[in-house]
Protein backbone atom coordinates (compact mmCIF):
# COMPACT_ATOMS: atom_id res chain seq x y z
CA UNK A 1 0.00 0.00 0.00
CA UNK A 2 2.37 2.83 1.50
CA UNK A 3 4.66 1.92 -1.93
CA UNK A 4 1.69 2.83 -4.64
CA UNK A 5 0.87 5.22 -2.41
CA UNK A 6 5.05 7.01 -2.59
CA UNK A 7 5.42 6.06 -6.17
CA UNK A 8 2.21 6.15 -7.93
CA UNK A 9 0.62 2.85 -9.84
CA UNK A 10 2.65 3.69 -12.83
CA UNK A 11 5.93 4.47 -10.22
CA UNK A 12 5.39 1.17 -8.36
CA UNK A 13 7.35 -1.60 -10.47
CA UNK A 14 6.67 -4.89 -10.42
CA UNK A 15 10.43 -5.47 -9.39
CA UNK A 16 10.38 -2.64 -6.83
CA UNK A 17 6.55 -4.47 -5.48
CA UNK A 18 8.52 -7.65 -4.93
CA UNK A 19 11.52 -6.69 -3.55
CA UNK A 20 10.06 -4.53 -1.08
CA UNK A 21 7.53 -7.03 -0.07
CA UNK A 22 9.80 -9.67 -0.09
CA UNK A 23 7.58 -11.97 -2.25
CA UNK A 24 8.79 -13.69 -5.89
CA UNK A 25 7.40 -12.37 -8.78
CA UNK A 26 5.51 -15.55 -9.29
CA UNK A 27 3.73 -15.59 -5.82
CA UNK A 28 2.56 -12.49 -6.69
CA UNK A 29 1.09 -13.23 -9.92
CA UNK A 30 -0.82 -16.03 -8.43
CA UNK A 31 -1.91 -14.71 -5.11
CA UNK A 32 -3.26 -11.24 -6.96
CA UNK A 33 -3.35 -11.86 -10.40
CA UNK A 34 -0.45 -9.95 -11.08
CA UNK A 35 0.10 -5.48 -10.26
CA UNK A 36 -3.69 -4.67 -10.94
CA UNK A 37 -4.64 -7.16 -8.54
CA UNK A 38 -2.42 -6.30 -5.48
CA UNK A 39 -3.17 -2.31 -5.77
CA UNK A 40 -6.92 -3.13 -5.96
CA UNK A 41 -6.08 -5.33 -2.63
CA UNK A 42 -3.74 -2.29 -1.02
CA UNK A 43 -6.91 0.05 -1.71
CA UNK A 44 -8.98 -2.13 0.12
CA UNK A 45 -6.37 -2.38 2.98
CA UNK A 46 -6.21 1.67 2.75
CA UNK A 47 -9.73 2.02 2.93
CA UNK A 48 -9.93 -0.42 5.79
CA UNK A 49 -7.05 1.25 7.97
CA UNK A 50 -7.08 4.65 6.90
CA UNK A 51 -10.53 5.75 5.76
CA UNK A 52 -12.31 4.04 8.82
CA UNK A 53 -11.14 7.14 11.10
CA UNK A 54 -12.83 9.69 8.25
CA UNK A 55 -15.74 7.68 8.52
CA UNK A 56 -16.22 7.57 12.13
CA UNK A 57 -15.34 11.07 12.68
CA UNK A 58 -19.03 11.97 10.86
CA UNK A 59 -20.71 10.45 14.16
CA UNK A 60 -23.03 11.99 14.79
CA UNK A 61 -21.63 12.98 18.14
CA UNK A 62 -22.24 16.53 17.57
CA UNK A 63 -24.16 18.91 15.59
CA UNK A 64 -23.53 18.65 11.72
CA UNK A 65 -20.61 20.78 11.90
CA UNK A 66 -19.11 19.91 14.42
CA UNK A 67 -19.11 16.43 12.91
CA UNK A 68 -17.96 17.77 9.55
CA UNK A 69 -15.64 20.16 11.10
CA UNK A 70 -14.17 16.31 12.71
CA UNK A 71 -14.13 15.02 9.54
CA UNK A 72 -12.13 17.54 7.73
CA UNK A 73 -9.91 17.47 10.61
CA UNK A 74 -9.20 13.54 9.96
CA UNK A 75 -8.96 14.28 6.33
CA UNK A 76 -6.13 16.77 6.65
CA UNK A 77 -4.62 14.42 9.18
CA UNK A 78 -4.64 11.49 6.46
CA UNK A 79 -3.18 14.09 3.99
CA UNK A 80 -0.45 15.18 6.12
CA UNK A 81 0.74 12.17 8.75
CA UNK A 82 3.40 10.99 6.40
CA UNK A 83 5.75 13.25 4.47
CA UNK A 84 6.87 10.79 1.72
CA UNK A 85 3.03 9.60 1.07
CA UNK A 86 1.29 12.94 1.26
CA UNK A 87 -2.53 12.95 0.10
CA UNK A 88 -4.43 9.74 -0.81
CA UNK A 89 -4.43 6.77 -2.23
CA UNK A 90 -7.88 6.83 -3.37
CA UNK A 91 -8.05 10.73 -4.47
CA UNK A 92 -4.28 11.18 -5.71
CA UNK A 93 -2.84 7.61 -6.63
CA UNK A 94 -5.79 6.04 -7.75
CA UNK A 95 -7.73 9.14 -9.95
CA UNK A 96 -4.15 9.08 -11.88
CA UNK A 97 -4.52 5.52 -12.98
CA UNK A 98 -8.08 5.44 -14.14
CA UNK A 99 -7.57 7.67 -16.93
CA UNK A 100 -7.23 4.67 -19.31
CA UNK A 101 -7.91 1.97 -17.03
CA UNK A 102 -11.55 0.38 -17.11
CA UNK A 103 -11.29 -1.12 -14.17
CA UNK A 104 -9.62 1.60 -12.17
CA UNK A 105 -12.07 4.20 -13.32
CA UNK A 106 -15.04 1.92 -12.12
CA UNK A 107 -12.91 1.56 -8.43
CA UNK A 108 -13.05 5.06 -8.30
CA UNK A 109 -16.55 5.83 -9.13
CA UNK A 110 -17.19 3.73 -6.53
CA UNK A 111 -14.89 4.24 -3.70
CA UNK A 112 -15.84 8.21 -4.83
CA UNK A 113 -19.63 7.04 -4.09
CA UNK A 114 -19.60 4.95 -1.02
CA UNK A 115 -17.67 8.83 0.59
CA UNK A 116 -20.45 10.64 -0.72
CA UNK A 117 -23.14 8.23 0.55
CA UNK A 118 -21.69 8.61 3.92
CA UNK A 119 -21.66 12.19 4.21
CA UNK A 120 -25.16 11.91 2.76
CA UNK A 121 -26.32 9.84 5.19
CA UNK A 122 -24.98 12.21 7.96
CA UNK A 123 -26.40 15.34 6.57
CA UNK A 124 -29.75 13.22 6.47
CA UNK A 125 -29.24 12.49 9.89
CA UNK A 126 -28.88 16.76 10.93
CA UNK A 127 -32.35 17.73 12.58
CA UNK A 128 -34.14 21.02 10.42
CA UNK A 129 -32.26 23.43 12.84
CA UNK A 130 -28.76 22.19 11.48
CA UNK A 131 -29.88 22.25 7.85
CA UNK A 132 -32.39 25.25 7.13
CA UNK A 133 -30.99 25.52 3.64
CA UNK A 134 -33.41 22.35 2.18
CA UNK A 135 -29.87 21.51 -0.33
CA UNK A 136 -30.40 18.21 -1.91
CA UNK A 137 -28.28 15.64 1.13
CA UNK A 138 -26.68 14.33 -1.97
CA UNK A 139 -25.22 16.82 -3.82
CA UNK A 140 -23.86 18.71 -0.09
CA UNK A 141 -22.67 15.61 0.12
CA UNK A 142 -20.67 15.62 -3.09
CA UNK A 143 -19.57 18.93 -2.52
CA UNK A 144 -18.33 17.70 1.00
CA UNK A 145 -16.26 14.65 -0.85
CA UNK A 146 -14.94 17.23 -3.39
CA UNK A 147 -13.53 19.63 -1.27
CA UNK A 148 -12.15 16.55 0.81
CA UNK A 149 -10.53 15.46 -2.27
CA UNK A 150 -9.14 19.01 -3.11
CA UNK A 151 -7.75 18.81 0.42
CA UNK A 152 -5.86 16.10 -0.32
CA UNK A 153 -4.58 16.71 -3.51
CA UNK A 154 -3.26 20.03 -2.36
CA UNK A 155 -1.34 17.91 0.28
CA UNK A 156 0.08 16.08 -2.30
CA UNK A 157 1.70 19.42 -3.79
CA UNK A 158 3.09 20.63 -0.43
CA UNK A 159 0.33 22.57 0.89
CA UNK A 160 1.07 23.51 4.45
CA UNK A 161 -1.37 21.54 7.09
CA UNK A 162 -2.72 24.52 8.91
CA UNK A 163 -3.44 25.95 5.35
CA UNK A 164 -5.68 22.66 4.86
CA UNK A 165 -7.46 23.14 8.12
CA UNK A 166 -9.07 26.09 7.43
CA UNK A 167 -10.53 25.19 4.22
CA UNK A 168 -11.84 22.67 6.00
CA UNK A 169 -13.14 24.57 8.65
CA UNK A 170 -14.54 26.56 6.30
CA UNK A 171 -16.33 23.29 4.66
CA UNK A 172 -17.83 22.74 7.37
CA UNK A 173 -19.75 25.57 7.83
CA UNK A 174 -20.91 25.80 4.50
CA UNK A 175 -24.32 26.29 3.63
CA UNK A 176 -25.68 26.01 0.96
CA UNK A 177 -28.84 27.58 -1.13
CA UNK A 178 -31.34 25.63 -2.01
CA UNK A 179 -32.39 24.26 -5.38
CA UNK A 180 -34.02 26.43 -7.63
CA UNK A 181 -35.99 25.38 -10.52
CA UNK A 182 -35.65 27.13 -13.67
CA UNK A 183 -38.05 25.08 -16.24
CA UNK A 184 -40.73 28.24 -16.77
CA UNK A 185 -37.32 30.73 -17.96
CA UNK A 186 -37.42 31.26 -21.96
Amino acid sequence: MCLFWVHGFEGASIDLLCRETKMPRASLYQRYGGKEGLFLASLDHYARTRLTPLVAALGPAGTLEEDLARFFDAVVNLATEADAARGCLISCVLSDAAGTNCRFRAELARRFSALEGHLAARIRAAGPKERPDATDPDVHAMLLASVARGLMLRARSGTPRAALSQVGLAAAGLRLAPATCCDDVT
